[in-house]
């Protein structure tokens, strides 16, 4: 099968290296998605472990459309019966950007329409009940050239099914993923946050370094479908159970001067299932010290355009850079949309690296020297 993950814009590298990692082949990545080729088992290999993609989807086919015409026939061409049951629900959505076909609305009718066409001709039926599991139909067109995918995930891979409250403003699990593997903070035995909020950061890290599939306690909306054997769908939940190394020495502590952020965070981390390696304490980060002889400090501050006004903002991040001094074998990394952060910090990142939380431009400001 043709398939593609999209991912938020920046970490198109970070989400190819951990799809060709579990065997997928011709892998390419794109601004905002990567295209990969394999089997149905490396689909739900790549539902149940991928940290940072947003979703796994089927590419059926892609082809340039200028008139509603185009669209139908190119779209009708393409073999929708290998997914798509006589009973299952088909909705389509998606969008449309520099084209000569702007109206969704319209896109949405006429693909829609081509599907039950090429459907009618197979099945020999003149009505779809639509009363069985949901295969969703997705579409994108940019400068003309249609791409056309069905959805395997249902709900985002973000929602790994341990954050139902997040607090304010959180960071995107998918994000924290991405940030831990650019920070290489999954491979360290100690990880802090003085501004832990939900805990994510935490989590995203433990899961991480305990090799903890993400997706292990979640349904996909292909688990539904009768095109895909349940057995592979188990074969691929007993593999990521077999990867796991809860022995991994690994410890996590976060710091929140709100007591219902950590009690958020000390429940999420359970529901995670890395509540045994993941603390939180009611904490000032002003009152932030070095707890081990080394490691590394994930942080995603309150800033401007989530929780604070952009003085009190800079006002934390000159905080931060008073407690988050150089120290040997210590490595740091917070996320900021603000062009001076580093002024505010006190201090030039020996690296940074453009993210996107949403559609948030932010900048990773690592400092590890």
């Amino acid at each position: 099968m043709e398939l593609c993950a999209p991912c938020l814009f920046g970490i198109e590298g970070i989400v190819a290296d951990e799809l060709r990692r579990m065997g997928a082949e011709n892998v390419q990545p794109e601004n905002g998605r990567v295209l990969f080729s394999g089997d149905a088992a490396l689909l739900a290999r790549a539902n149940i472990q991928s940290r940072c993609a947003e979703r796994i989807q089927i590419r059926m086919g892609h082809f340039e459309a200028h008139s509603f015409d185009a669209l139908f026939e190119g779209t009708k061409a393409l073999p929708w019966e290998q997914w798509i049951g006589r009973e299952d629900r088909f909705p389509v959505k998606g969008w449309s950007l520099n084209s000569d076909l702007h109206s969704i609305p319209d896109c949405q009718a006429i693909i829609k329409k081509a599907v039950v066409d090429r459907l009618q001709s197979c099945y020999h039926i003149s009505w779809f009940e639509e009363t069985g599991p949901t295969v969703q139909i997705q579409f994108t067109i940019l400068k003309n050239e249609v791409t056309l995918l069905i959805d395997t995930s249902g709900a985002g891979l973000h929602k790994r099914g341990y954050r139902e409250q997040a607090g304010g403003a959180p960071i995107k699990e998918t994000l924290a993923a991405a940030i831990v593997d650019i920070t290489r903070a999954r491979k360290a035995s100690f990880v802090c946050d003085p501004c832990c909020g939900s805990g994510t950061l935490l989590i995203e890290a433990a899961l991480s370094a305990k090799r903890i599939a993400p997706g292990i306690r979640r349904k996909f909306a292909a688990m539904a479908w009768n095109t895909i054997d349940p057995a592979v769908w188990q074969a691929e939940r007993r593999r990521a159970r077999e990867m796991e190394c809860p022995d991994i020495p690994f410890h996590a502590i976060g710091g929140d001067i709100d007591p219902a952020a950590v009690a958020l965070t000390r429940d999420n981390a359970a529901k995670a299932g890395v509540g045994n390696c993941v603390e939180a304490e009611v904490k000032d980060a002003r009152t932030f010290r070095y707890p081990a002889e080394g490691g590394v400090v994930l942080c995603n501050p309150p800033y401007g355009e989530r929780l604070m006004d952009v003085e009190s903002a800079r006002e934390l991040y000159r905080v931060l850079g008073h407690v988050l001094p150089n120290r040997t074998h210590w490595s740091r990394a917070i996320i900021s949309p603000d062009e001076d952060f580093e002024t505010c910090f006190g201090q030039r990142a020996d690296k940074r690296r453009k993210l996107y939380n949403g559609m948030l431009k932010c900048q990773l400001y690592m400092y590890f020297k």
